[in-house]
């Protein structure tokens, strides 16, 4: 797995900018020039030394060992997607490694068919809408006429001003965060691949609002997060969405379930039925 020089940079000063010394047991001390942490105190934190740390921040080290990644990992305070994110950009295997693929086997579309009940998607790592159940369809309406190549869920966000409108208006920057955050995740995990470099080059180019968010350098995977819907149908419903990965975490069933005692948005979803979505998106 080759090393990501360039990347590894950005991210370890990143991360060090977005700590202060008080989130890490130290004394503010005098006032500072430069936000977050400096060199020292990180190096110190790691048990390195403040050169190597300012050549792995400049691109111009050697490949880090897992024990040194391990220890910058614990001095920069990073949650478990984050060290992986640091693992991978170093050209290491992270503890619990994973692999992308966009096969969808006969077991996930056994659940897929047993979920029936309640609006189910499977996507890819990278966003791709593999699957979805006629709730699903019901919910957030049809891609039948959609080009292969544009069932992406980040795609069709960043590029189909109508996707996000389905969104309350309060919700949609943080959800436009989380898609990025999530898809740099696994973009990593790929190992930066020629799927993710052209996908990210694709919407580096097709949205400002998207390459503005993918140089925050923020990484975090989606496993369960609430759904504000504005449906053109029935309003604003709620809905709690549970992200289940494969072994692999190459592929991610999303399924949609109500807040507890609400059940009227899944009544109301089963009479509208998945063919007047297909049929409102035709007439359209």
């Amino acid at each position: 797995m080759a090393m990501n020089r360039e990347d590894l940079a950005d991210f370890l000063r990143r991360s060090r900018e977005r700590l202060g010394p008080r989130d890490v047991g130290l004394v503010e001390g005098p006032r500072r020039r430069t936000p977050g942490l400096r060199r020292e105190e990180v190096s110190q934190l790691a048990g390195m030394s403040a050169d190597y740390l300012m050549r792995l921040e400049q691109g111009r080290s050697p490949q880090p060992s897992t024990q040194m990644l391990a220890a910058l990992a614990r001095a920069l305070r990073l949650n478990v997607d984050e060290r992986d994110h640091l693992y991978l950009l170093a050209g290491q295997r992270p503890p619990e490694g994973a692999r992308a693929g966009d096969y969808l086997g006969p077991a996930m579309l056994y659940i897929l068919d047993r979920l029936e009940g309640v609006p189910v998607q499977v996507l890819s790592d990278l966003g791709d809408l593999l699957a979805q159940n006629d709730m699903a369809l019901a919910l957030f309406g049809c891609v039948c006429d959609v080009a292969h190549e544009d069932r992406n869920i980040v795609v069709r966000w960043f590029t189909e001003p109508d996707v996000r409108r389905q969104f309350a208006a309060e919700e949609r920057e943080e959800q436009a965060r989380q898609l990025v955050a999530d898809l740099r995740a696994a973009v990593a995990r790929r190992g930066n691949d020629e799927a993710s470099r052209t996908l990210v080059t694709r919407l580096r180019a097709a949205s400002p609002e998207f390459a503005a968010l993918w140089d925050r350098h923020e990484v975090a995977v989606r496993r369960s997060h609430p759904y504000r819907l504005d449906h053109p149908d029935l309003g604003r419903i709620e809905f709690d969405c549970e992200v289940l990965a494969t072994p692999a975490a190459d592929q991610r069933l999303r399924v949609f379930t109500p807040p507890p005692g609400q059940t009227d948005a899944l009544d109301l979803l089963r009479t509208l039925g998945p063919q007047h979505q297909c049929d409102a998106a035709a007439g359209q």
